[in-house]
């Protein structure tokens, strides 16, 4: 019987080789885990919805490119530091695009200050 086979890990720059079915090898899968966990889980609770709802009526427009925002983004990312995360001056409010565009650089560019 044929095996399947094994595909290079995901995290920039990682040569290490993964087994089917795994996106990571074992030394980048926990740095990538939160990608698969709810935003729940990920500490964007209700509570956050009304805050961020409420800086976003204060900071109507995006604060890379001016267009109507509509996503409270943390400047430095948290990586589930509650202290950064709740960090009102770590906020800023971008529209989707500049989001996930800053997003993706973050995550092909990643930093490993805690």
């Amino acid at each position: 019987m044929p095996y399947k086979q094994r595909t290079q890990c995901r995290h920039p720059g990682c040569p290490a080789l993964v087994q089917a079915g795994y996106k990571y090898c074992d030394a980048h899968r926990s740095q990538h885990a939160d990608a698969s966990r709810s935003a729940a889980a990920r500490g964007y609770s209700t509570r956050w919805q009304r805050i961020s709802k409420r800086y976003l009526q204060e900071h109507p427009l995006c604060a890379r490119c001016g267009r109507p925002a509509q996503v409270v983004d943390h400047i430095v990312p948290h990586r589930g530091r509650e202290q950064l995360f709740w960090d009102e001056s770590n906020w800023q409010a971008l529209c989707k695009p500049c989001h996930d565009k800053k997003t993706g650089e973050e995550d092909s560019h990643p930093t490993y200050e805690y």
